[in-house]
């Protein structure tokens, strides 16, 4: 009975496999297939090859499989883009290199994060891709483009206080580094770095969001009152610099995760990061190299020290000592992140080229 079934069995794999010689022979692409199979024993291996291949089409085994979108096309802009922006650095001022490289990898975030978010919801209408590639920084392209989306009106207390972080922006880029940039030329870039952070992320940005929100998108600010952060938890995953964070956590700590756990994970993504400023803070200054990476490694460490038992039952984590650790932990070595090289061939020739010195 068995012997019956297989002989049954390979009688019709031997015709499949003939089947399908005998359509490339037809074909003149297939040839090569047709003339293999004339060698002696090229046909029986083809008929024991042909049940392998037949379970692997797409509706061999029953309902019809999707197909594996193809991730090339998700990633090629984050891998071009920024080489792009490399060769451009011997026309380029170092500030000039410093912005090319930020909107290259930024561009190619874009892309990504637009790109998953049509192949998940389907195609979005043109002028809301369009509103979020161009016109929006924010990295959470399914929420902005999800139809139907609920939002809550920006107040005015919002549109105000967002108006008064651009202007303190302002202000410390156009009239305090000029005060202070003769005599103390690291602190006039500390402090235009600050102003830029206070013009662009904090004020610009909450601007920018009220301003889709009001128009019915959903857009939630970047920057969310770090300041409040009694964690560092709560400081890099909910508070400070949201894109970066819904693009890490969703491109590179998800499927890490799954693969070595959460605290290898964290780290790596930190990595990533510090790889990220290195190609934005280093590299345009010509110096620094490594001190980046050590800062964002150090943010990860201490992390998974205030997660652990130790850094619980010191109370990290929560309350006045998480917000102490917090603090020391994120702005002590910040000098490392935005270190004396940077300031000195990136930020203070940028400063003077727009007329803040």
């Amino acid at each position: 009975m068995i012997c019956s079934r297989y002989k049954r069995l390979a009688f019709r794999t031997s015709l499949a496999a003939e089947a399908v010689v005998q359509i490339a022979r037809r074909i003149w692409w297939g040839w090569p297939l047709f003339a293999l199979s004339r060698l002696p024993g090229a046909m029986s291996a083809l008929a024991r090859l042909y049940p392998w291949i037949a379970q692997r089409r797409n509706c061999a085994d029953g309902p019809c499989r999707r197909k594996q979108p193809n991730r090339v096309l998700d990633w090629l802009p984050l891998a071009v883009l920024p080489l792009f922006a490399l060769n451009l650095k011997p026309i380029l001022p170092e500030w000039g290199f410093m912005w090319a490289m930020a909107f290259a990898i930024f561009s190619g975030c874009k892309w990504l994060t637009w790109w998953n978010a049509r192949e998940s919801r389907g195609r979005s209408k043109l002028p809301h891709s369009l509103a979020y590639l161009l016109a929006w920084p924010g990295m959470d392209a399914g929420s902005f483009l999800r139809k139907g989306a609920t939002t809550p009106k920006p107040t005015a207390l919002g549109w105000c206080f967002a108006a008064v972080k651009a202007l303190l922006g302002i202000g410390l880029i156009w009239r305090v580094v000029g005060l202070v940039q003769e005599n103390h030329p690291l602190l006039a870039g500390w402090l235009g770095l600050a102003g830029l952070a206070f013009l662009l992320h904090f004020g610009s940005f909450d601007l920018l969001a009220l301003l889709w929100r009001q128009a019915g998108f959903n857009a939630t600010s970047i920057m969310r009152a770090p300041i409040l952060a009694t964690s560092l938890t709560e400081f890099w995953g909910k508070r400070w610099n949201a894109a970066f964070h819904q693009l890490a956590h969703a491109y590179a700590f998800q499927p890490l995760r799954r693969r070595v756990g959460p605290k290898v994970a964290t780290l790596f993504v930190f990595f990533i990061s510090g790889l990220v400023h290195e190609a934005v803070i280093s590299l345009p200054a010509g110096g620094g190299y490594g001190l980046p990476t050590a800062y964002f490694l150090f943010q990860g460490l201490g992390l998974l020290f205030e997660r652990s038992k130790p850094g619980r039952w010191l109370g990290l984590g929560r309350g006045l000592q998480g917000r102490l650790f917090t603090v020391v932990c994120a702005a002590g070595p910040a000098f490392w992140l935005f270190h004396p090289p940077f300031i000195g061939n990136v930020i203070l020739p940028f400063l003077r080229e727009i007329g803040a010195t």
